[in-house]
């Protein structure tokens, strides 16, 4: 089942865009945005060792992290301008290991309202295998103007 959003802010990819790239944890991950629509988002992290666990796959922290920063991005394609969304929770459900070059983090919102939201990640492997499941809560606030 499809469903279109239409996003109150046209310009909803570079809001993502910006927060994603200037968001201190997010750099430190080092993914890349593949794409975004208006209610999804889709990023690919590349794996690095300090990223694996002893096994070589990806640490399940780093699972849940992408699948937050997946999950909150679709969110934010449907705030409106001058809005951002900040975690409540989120869980996460490991499926099967993640080992190779690239993790994929599909997000996509489930419901979005004008104070909380709620989106869905799923983490797959190269092969487009899910490994990993997260649903997650945002909390949509404003951000202060400068009162200059």
């Amino acid at each position: 089942m499809s469903t279109t959003h239409t996003p109150p802010n046209p310009r909803y990819a570079d809001a993502i865009r910006a927060v994603l790239t200037t968001m201190p944890a997010a750099r430190s991950l080092g993914f890349v945005i593949a794409s975004i629509d208006a209610g999804s988002v889709e990023l690919r992290q590349s794996i690095r060792p300090e990223l694996t666990e002893h096994t070589g796959h990806v640490q399940a922290g780093i699972l849940g992290s992408l699948a937050d920063f997946a999950a909150g991005a679709s969110a934010g394609t449907l705030l409106p301008e001058g809005w951002v969304n900040v975690t409540l929770d989120y869980t996460i459900k490991l499926v099967a290991p993640v080992g190779g070059d690239e993790v994929i983090a599909r997000g996509r919102v489930v419901s979005s309202g004008k104070t909380v939201s709620v989106a869905a990640a799923d983490l797959l492997d190269e092969s487009g295998r899910v490994c990993a499941t997260g649903l997650a809560t945002f909390r949509n606030v404003r951000i202060p103007q400068d009162r200059g």
